[in-house]
């Protein structure tokens, strides 16, 4: 099991926007916050790749479980479904208004 961080989330997060942000060195912003710079570098990485992982979500929320995520793509599949069949019903309806308009 991981030891504990002795940085709060908050503050490794203040510190990731702070190296993105502030164009300077990783080394830089290590020595002004009193950080070493590769422990910086590894708080970097880890939110791009949170990042692209797509669980870029507001701070302070989890990411998403797998169950959520399969939640997720059934609720999408079912949406998809939905607006075919609305659509469907859209062009039913105009027909059958030109019909009766005859």
């Amino acid at each position: 099991m991981p030891r504990p961080s002795k940085y709060p989330e908050q503050f490794r997060r203040d510190a990731v926007d702070l190296v993105r942000s502030s164009g300077r060195s990783l080394r830089e912003v290590g020595q002004e916050l009193g950080v070493n710079h590769e422990t910086l570098r590894n708080w970097v990485n880890a939110a791009k790749a949170a990042d692209a992982a797509g669980r870029g979500r507001s701070h302070g929320e989890e990411p998403v479980s797998a169950d959520e995520r399969e939640e997720l793509r059934r609720l999408r599949k079912k949406v998809a479904e939905l607006e075919v069949e609305k659509e469907i019903l859209r062009k039913a309806a105009a027909y059958f208004a030109k019909e009766m308009g005859r």
